[in-house]
């Protein structure tokens, strides 16, 4: 990717202190926060970088702060208060000495839980970083989140939950989109294929399968990490990806409205390789 784009996301960063990556599935959302916040947490260890992963069933319990199941010394059962990554991280980002150190927690699968249950009254500080709030587990104690802890998450626009986004995290966090067909995700293939002097008809498929996309199912185009594994260099590797990998995600996107034989003919490997022959 360019460095241009990657510097106004890490300034959009340093600006609000909390973004998301959204886009379809293999544009490097994930890649990206990652080596992004590992860069600019400058820290080789991940010590002040940790990644958590939304599911449906994850909860204000698991993100934050609840009570768990727990044994005494004499084996009873009782419960107590366990904090969660977010809380684990704010405090250690809140330690004196730590007040320059940025500190970077990377939400992946954002959309797929419920994000009013997980946040719950955090809601109020991801836009007031300056003040506190009392807890509903720690009522007695005011919580603030620190300056210092920046937030990125991922959401995967294949999933349709995004467009269910309630409007309190739209405000609170800006939207960085990455899509095959713009920047920076575009032409990142090829600049990927040809810094390695290897074969570049896997961008030029990838280009020929996403044209075959209609233009209002943009949200479900391919990204180019399915062909920067060695596997896509090898014809037979091709055909692998191609049958277990992408067939299998566009006959899901398209059931009910395209016959098998209808997507083998829009999409398949052999067809899109004679069409780029042809053309």
């Amino acid at each position: 990717m360019g460095l241009e784009p990657l510097q106004e996301i890490a300034d959009l960063l340093e600006e609000n202190r909390q973004l998301v990556l959204y886009g379809p599935p293999g544009t490097g959302k994930t890649y990206l926060a990652k080596h992004l916040a590992a860069e600019l947490a400058d820290d080789t260890t991940d010590e002040r970088v940790k990644l958590v992963q939304f599911h449906p069933s994850y909860a204000y319990e698991d993100f934050f702060e609840g009570y768990r199941p727990d044994k005494t010394d004499d084996g009873q059962v009782s419960f107590k208060l366990v904090a969660g990554p977010l809380r684990r991280l704010a405090e250690e980002a809140a330690k004196p000495g730590n007040e320059k150190k940025p500190y970077f927690l990377i939400i992946d699968e954002m959309n797929r839980a419920n994000l009013a249950k997980v946040f719950g009254e955090l809601y109020f500080l991801l836009e007031y970083r300056d003040d506190r709030i009392y807890l509903q587990y720690s009522p007695n104690e005011p919580f603030t989140l620190p300056d210092n802890l920046y937030i990125i998450g991922t959401m995967n626009t294949a999933d349709r939950s995004i467009a269910m986004m309630d409007a309190a995290i739209r405000r609170r966090f800006s939207f960085i989109e990455l899509h095959p067909q713009t920047e920076p995700v575009k032409g990142s293939l090829l600049r990927f294929l040809q810094a390695r002097q290897l074969d570049t008809t896997p961008a030029l498929l990838l280009d020929a399968l996403n044209s075959a996309i209609d233009e209002w199912d943009r949200d479900l185009m391919i990204g180019p990490s399915y062909f920067m594994k060695p596997a896509a260099q090898t014809p037979a590797g091709l055909r692998r990806i191609w049958k277990y990998e992408l067939m299998p995600l566009l006959e899901e996107h398209y059931h009910g409205q395209l016959t098998r034989a209808q997507l083998e003919e829009r999409f398949g490997l052999d067809q899109l390789l004679g069409r780029l022959a042809a053309g």
